[in-house]
């Protein structure tokens, strides 16, 4: 008998539901905060970005979990995280401090091209970590500040001022200052740990464990009165800690090398 030849493979239709919910919830974060933001509600906006920050950091673990991980997913999640990270994060510190700023640039306010410049970066960044991931795989290190980060170190400083009864022309300087500088860091090639291989069980060195432990005296003093700021420093710490671990790095390879004869 002549076997029958095998019949193609049919692709499958649809999407799935449970990942692509939680992808969903941070477009839901992203359009909550720009809508309140242009209603001068931005410690509900911040709240937006919070949730969007909560549900980015769950879809993909469900995915894994679940093993409903698809390329459509991915694409759906950079998506989602561009709309929140990048267009809501500049959206909401434009509207609270940068419009601010009288200077015009061909007829728009500097505020805005600085807001559109941190929004461009977050976008190149989100491209570079798609390519960096289809080529290696490798998770263990970001390179470049990761947009979240960003968002939260932009939004939450937003959200401790407007909860200090500050208003956004008081603080122009540093409102620009940190845009501009989480924009620099989404692209540029500084190594940021990813914590996604971090294990409670393995040994650390002495100085890491009292800096943890810092950080943890200084959650408990301050959350209980002050939460927009304690969720600022944490973020603004971590994005610090990526140019001080390279200059570190530098500094060690520069007394491992042998002095020239």
């Amino acid at each position: 008998m002549v076997k029958e030849a095998a019949l193609p493979r049919k692709r499958r239709k649809g999407i799935y539901l449970l990942p692509n919910l939680f992808t969903t919830g941070t477009l839901l974060g992203a359009f909550y905060a720009i809508v309140s933001a242009m209603a001068d509600r931005f410690d509900h906006a911040a709240l937006g970005i919070l949730f969007a920050m909560v549900a980015d950091s769950l879809d993909g673990r469900v995915a894994r979990l679940t093993n409903t991980a698809s390329d459509f997913g991915k694409e759906y999640d950079s998506l989602c995280d561009m709309a929140a990270f990048g267009v809501a994060a500049s959206i909401v510190v434009y509207a609270f401090s940068l419009h601010y700023i009288e200077f015009r640039w061909f007829g728009i306010r500097f505020g805005g091209v600085i807001a559109f410049s941190y929004a461009a970066c977050a976008a190149l960044r989100l491209a570079r970590f798609n390519v960096l991931t289809a080529i290696s795989g490798s998770n263990k290190d970001f390179f470049g500040l990761p947009s979240p980060a960003a968002a939260a170190v932009v939004v939450f400083f937003v959200w401790s001022v407007y909860d200090e009864g500050l208003s956004g022309d008081a603080v122009l300087v540093p409102a620009s200052i940190l845009t501009l500088g989480m924009a620099v860091l989404m692209v540029s090639n500084i190594r940021y740990n990813s914590f996604k291989k971090l294990s409670l069980t393995q040994r650390i060195r002495f100085l890491p464990f009292v800096g943890v432990l810092g950080i943890l005296w200084l959650v408990v003093l301050v959350a209980g009165r002050k939460p927009p700021l304690i969720l600022f420093l944490i973020f603004f710490i971590y994005a610090l800690s990526g140019p001080v671990a390279t200059l570190w790095r530098r500094l060690r390879r520069k007394k491992a090398r042998p002095a020239a004869v």
